[in-house]
């Protein structure tokens, strides 16, 4: 009853109806059908429309810069990575994420009951379902780069884009590679994921992706990585994320690049429509990650309810420092495509999110100075309140 009452709560929480319309659907597949849980493979039906153009026009200069810095970014993930590192995720000298990524305290003050050893574990599992997420998110970022390449209406956003979908399966090979041969545990998709690239994969317009994929997603996945990036002491995985977040720089970039100048020349309407539906993904981001699938594996049929672990995980230290780096990354690059207009910032500041209305939008970081803005930032894994 809780998880139905939980997935109500989305949908009354949507005051768009267009918004309701696009993500409604989905919502049902992912939450109440779980439709990403069931077997090994889900068949999601595409509508977009390919765009060829036969005069192959040099038509976006900065995404031909931007192909040119991708081609020469390129990395070869089966040898560029130190795959000979043994690595034992419940080795308290070099841990995956700090014991206080999940803090033992809070899960007693939750009523959540672990001993030390517990504690280690369920700290060790948490992050195995996060890299899991990751891969379940490259995965459908594959199929959305493949599909936005075809139909992007710039002739250089083709190129850039081709470069993408050979980021985004290396992508899937290393967190699959790293999962299954160094953590041998690997968690289905997340509902609340599912739902995301359910609806993106089945919308028919190219800036809906862009969107969806390149601003919202690709921010979910730089402010996720950045987090494990910071705290790890595993040093596969440190290089892993850091190879990976190379290129997730590019990709936002890509999609401001795209956007930026698409929407300004939109009506207000489709203008509107496109700001309520980030409103509603920033929000279903920051709120509804909450890992059950580890709680099922943990706690399910035992007197810890799915509210206190609820709980649990939204005070989570390392949950906490991961919607700061997230939304760090994502608000700016809204505010820079332009769908942080006044209508809409009341709704964000409700939600705690103004103070990240000022920061540095996806053109202005390069790979050096995200690395330099993460290792200036080493604050302890929960100074940050979201």
């Amino acid at each position: 009853m809780d998880a139905v009452a939980e997935t109500a709560s989305l949908f009354t929480s949507m005051r768009n109806p267009k918004v309701l319309l696009a993500l409604g659907p989905a919502a049902v597949r992912g939450l109440l059908l779980h439709r990403g849980k069931r077997g090994r493979a889900t068949e999601v039906p595409a509508h977009h429309v390919a765009r060829f153009d036969w005069s192959y026009p040099d038509d976006h200069p900065e995404m031909r810069a931007l192909y040119e810095r991708a081609k020469r970014s390129q990395w070869n993930a089966a040898t560029d990575l130190p795959w000979q590192i043994s690595v034992d995720p419940l080795d308290p000298t070099v841990p995956l994420v700090p014991d206080d990524f999940l803090d033992r305290e809070t899960a007693i003050r939750c009523g959540i009951s672990l001993d030390a050893a517990a504690h280690r574990r369920l700290t060790a599992d948490f992050a195995s379902w996060a890299l899991s997420q990751f891969l379940h998110g490259e995965q459908g970022a594959l199929y959305a780069a493949a599909q936005v390449t075809e139909s992007v209406q710039f002739f250089d956003g083709k190129l850039y884009g081709s470069t993408q979908v050979v980021d985004e399966g290396r992508h899937v090979e290393v967190f699959h590679r790293y999962l299954t041969e160094k953590l041998q545990k690997l968690y289905a998709v997340n509902d609340n994921l599912y739902v995301i690239l359910d609806a993106l994969l089945r919308d028919s317009r190219w800036d809906m992706k862009f969107l969806g994929m390149q601003i919202m997603i690709e921010g979910l996945a730089l402010g996720a990585f950045g987090v494990i990036y910071q705290q790890t002491k595993e040093p596969l995985l440190k290089a892993l994320l850091r190879g990976v977040m190379r290129d997730e720089v590019r990709h936002v970039h890509y999609g401001v690049l795209a956007l930026r100048d698409h929407i300004a020349q939109l009506s207000e309407r489709e203008r509107r429509e496109r700001e309520e539906w980030a409103l509603e993904v920033a929000i279903l981001l920051k709120n509804r990650f909450l890992a059950y699938e580890v709680y099922d594996e943990w706690f399910a049929g035992s007197r810890v309810s799915r509210k206190q672990w609820r709980t649990f995980v939204d005070l989570a230290p390392g949950m906490r420092r991961f919607r700061h780096i997230m939304f760090h990354r994502l608000i700016p690059n809204l505010r820079e495509i332009g769908l942080l207009t006044p209508q809409v910032r009341p709704r964000y500041e409700q939600a705690g999110l103004s103070k990240y209305f000022e920061g540095p939008a996806a053109h202005e970081i390069t790979e050096d100075r995200l690395f330099a803005d993460l290792e200036a930032d080493r604050r302890p894994v929960g100074a940050d309140s979201d």
